[in-house]
């Protein structure tokens, strides 16, 4: 399952998200990864939580950051919980390609029974009606 976390650029979707990741991390039972465009919050995420930074690999298109997407999960059977903060900007996004993206990573989600949750600088109105209800947060 994927749970989103939309708002405009500035409005605090990262902390949100940071927050949940921290808060997920004192009960879990299998592995955290965040996954960012850089690696400027790893002091704000608890240590238990793997930070990834998209920056270290040659990523330049949704469609790759699928794949990267698809074989983080692969490499781990641990994996309880993904976190990927400004996806917009982390994967690469040209014009409405996340919407696609966000499908494939909700089915990938309910297939390896991960939740996934993502921040994106969009507003819960530029989401097609069947990603309403993956909305946790609107800021």
């Amino acid at each position: 399952m994927i749970q989103l976390i939309l708002g405009e650029k500035g409005k605090g979707k990262t902390k949100v998200l940071l927050d949940k990741a921290n808060e997920a991390a004192k009960s879990a039972k299998g592995s955290l990864v965040f996954v960012d465009k850089d690696s400027s919050h790893i002091l704000e995420l608890k240590n238990s939580i793997r930070l990834v930074d998209v920056s270290k690999y040659a990523l330049s298109s949704s469609d790759e950051f699928y794949g990267f997407t698809a074989g983080i999960i692969s490499a781990d059977h641990d994996l309880e919980q993904l976190f990927i903060d400004a996806l917009l900007l982390t994967a690469y996004i040209k014009d409405d390609d996340y919407i696609d993206l966000l499908r494939k990573i909700d089915r990938l989600s309910e297939t390896y029974g991960i939740t996934v949750t993502i921040s994106m600088s969009v507003t819960k109105d530029q989401l097609p009606g069947d990603m309403a209800d993956k909305v946790i947060v609107a800021l």
